[in-house]
């Protein structure tokens, strides 16, 4: 988990249940309208692929590459799962 994971996570916590994101507006919320981080459109879209679906925080919903949170990603952003339980066999 890093800074980039914990910024889209909490984007996602504060959309509404039914709305998907794909990557690229993501990416644009983030960095125009609420300015909180400079990362790449590269950055934020394979941290959500690999990193946060991988870890099942975010889960892909079509092939055309909407994303959404899950409940292991909201118990995490609100401190009832924590980032060592997250680990992936790669981050060793």
């Amino acid at each position: 988990m890093n800074e980039v994971d914990n910024i889209v996570l909490e984007f996602f916590e504060k959309q509404d249940d039914g709305v998907f994101f794909s990557p690229a507006l993501v990416h644009w919320n983030l960095t125009e309208v609420y300015e909180a981080t400079d990362k790449s459109k590269e950055t934020v879209a394979r941290r959500m692929r690999s990193g946060l679906v991988d870890r099942g925080l975010l889960k892909k919903e079509s092939d055309a590459g909407y994303y959404r949170i899950t409940e292991k990603g909201r118990k995490y952003l609100s401190g009832d799962l924590a980032a060592e339980d997250l680990k992936l066999p790669d981050d060793e």
